[in-house]
């Protein structure tokens, strides 16, 4: 058993998904010798350097900072061994090279935002909801060789709710991820956390949580009204689920699926020129709520038809 108090953490993440981690080690006393987190990188129409958010709360704490280009620089693996870390926890980071997670006494922990082993990789939230899952979760594990594939060693459940988004889920796991981690890190302060061996999963009915690529947004009309309408779910608010309309490309944040027999083509639009506009599946209606056209700003679909003469 460890008193908290000697429990060196160092933390690894970028986002905003990994602040609550950082945040509630922290306010419960847990001592974090470093924070690991991207370098800083130049965004915006004036290449401004912006920190990430995990930077930004490490500072403002007055927490140790390292931002490695290269995670197995010698001279990095020198500064990390330097602090000393007994335990360190992983959030929304990199892959790890072995150096790295096997560096600390107590190993490496993980959150990733699924039940383990479904939804292994880069997008597990977005791909929960695009395959009209009705509950996802959260799962801390320890790191091994083969990316999201250790030892479990707490996991909760988390409902979905129908029209729930992939920006609200990821909200909704984010605290239960904080939450989960506190008392994963209790439990290996405390002795008795315990770890179970991940179950093979089916090659049948395995799911997977690739890096989303800018075509995998794009809808096709053909598809059942269901399946597009949990992929404009499931991409909403990033990287955001699209098509074309005259010519343009219209990102699609929100809307609502009706049922129907349409009376035109799978991705033909109709519209009363004012308050509403609605694509056909072959099943039915996407109703657009929230889009945007490219070179111009989000929007509701009245304005949208406001400003838009559609053919």
């Amino acid at each position: 058993m460890t008193n908290k108090k000697d429990l060196r953490i160092v933390f690894m993440g970028t986002p905003d998904f990994a602040v609550a981690s950082l945040d509630i080690l922290v306010q419960h006393g847990y001592p974090v010798a470093g924070v690991i987190t991207a370098p800083d990188k130049p965004a915006g129409r004036g290449l401004q350097l912006q920190e990430s958010a995990v930077k930004k709360y490490a500072v403002s704490k007055g927490l140790k900072v390292l931002q490695p280009e290269k995670l197995k620089n010698p001279a990095f693996l020198e500064e990390l061994k330097a602090l000393q870390a007994d335990l360190q926890v992983v959030v929304a980071f990199r892959m790890l090279p072995e150096a790295v997670w096997n560096m600390p006494p107590l190993g490496t922990i993980n959150v990733h935002a699924s039940l383990l082993p479904d939804y292994r990789g880069a997008a597990p939230i977005n791909w929960a909801i695009i395959n009209g899952e009705k509950a996802s979760g959260v799962t801390t594990f320890k790191l091994q060789h083969a990316i999201d594939t250790g030892h479990i060693l707490f996991s909760e459940q988390v409902p979905i709710r129908e029209d729930e988004t992939a920006g609200e889920l990821h909200d909704a796991l984010m605290q239960t991820g904080a939450q989960l981690l506190l008392k994963t890190v209790d439990a290996l302060a405390a002795g008795t956390a315990t770890e179970k061996p991940q179950p093979e999963p089916d090659p049948a009915r395995v799911k997977h949580a690739p890096k989303i690529f800018k075509e995998d947004c794009r809808i096709n009309w053909e598809q059942p009204i269901d399946r597009i309408y949990n992929l404009v779910r499931g991409l909403s608010p990033y990287p955001t689920a699209w098509t074309l309309l005259q010519g343009k490309q219209l990102k699609i944040f929100r809307a609502v699926k009706e049922h129907a027999t349409p009376s035109v083509a799978p991705g033909e639009a109709i519209t009363d020129h004012k308050s509403w506009l609605k694509i056909a599946a072959p099943d039915g209606y996407l109703s657009l709520q929230e889009v945007q056209l490219e070179g111009k700003k989000k929007m509701d679909v009245e304005a949208f038809l406001r400003g838009y003469r559609m053919g």
